[in-house]
């Protein structure tokens, strides 16, 4: 059963909420679990924008067919290569197997040594200040390496 948030009139929220966890990365108290933020673009182009952790691969995947409706997937735009937000590329990979990937030399080079089969997809590598158009929408890449959950600090 899917269950989808709608940011915008073209942005969905696709990820899937996580109760089963008591702690964050085996650390934090998570009284409330934890989500899992993945979002769909419509646009001239569809892109999905991350993934989800493996235990919530299945919702991701209803909530994404819900969304696109019938539409192909055009592209998977990775920001965030931790198992918990990357686990399900190599699902979108095969359920998708026209779909381009964008992303950063480091993170193609993490996807193929995580064992994702990337290279028989479009891989298209962005840096710092790139932009992509996806019909009216334009992403800016910026870097922010290092950055991730919350922190007690």
């Amino acid at each position: 059963m899917y269950c989808v948030r709608k940011v915008t009139n073209d942005l969905y929220w696709v990820g899937a909420n996580d109760h089963r966890l008591a702690l964050f990365e085996n650390c934090f108290p998570i009284p409330r679990g934890v989500t899992y933020n993945a979002y769909c673009l419509l646009d001239e182009k569809t892109v999905l924008f991350d993934t989800v952790d493996w235990s919530a691969c299945r919702q991701l995947l209803e909530n994404l067919a819900y969304v696109l409706d019938g539409r192909e997937l055009d592209y998977l735009l990775v920001n965030h290569l931790e198992p918990d937000h990357a686990a399900c590329i190599e699902e979108i990979l095969l359920r998708h197997p026209k779909v381009k990937l964008i992303s950063n030399e480091k993170a193609f080079m993490l996807m193929r040594q995580f064992g994702f089969h990337v290279d028989g997809h479009e891989c298209i590598e962005v840096k710092e200040g790139d932009t992509f158009s996806f019909g009216k929408h334009t992403v800016t890449f910026v870097g922010a390496p290092m950055v991730t959950g919350r922190r007690p600090w």
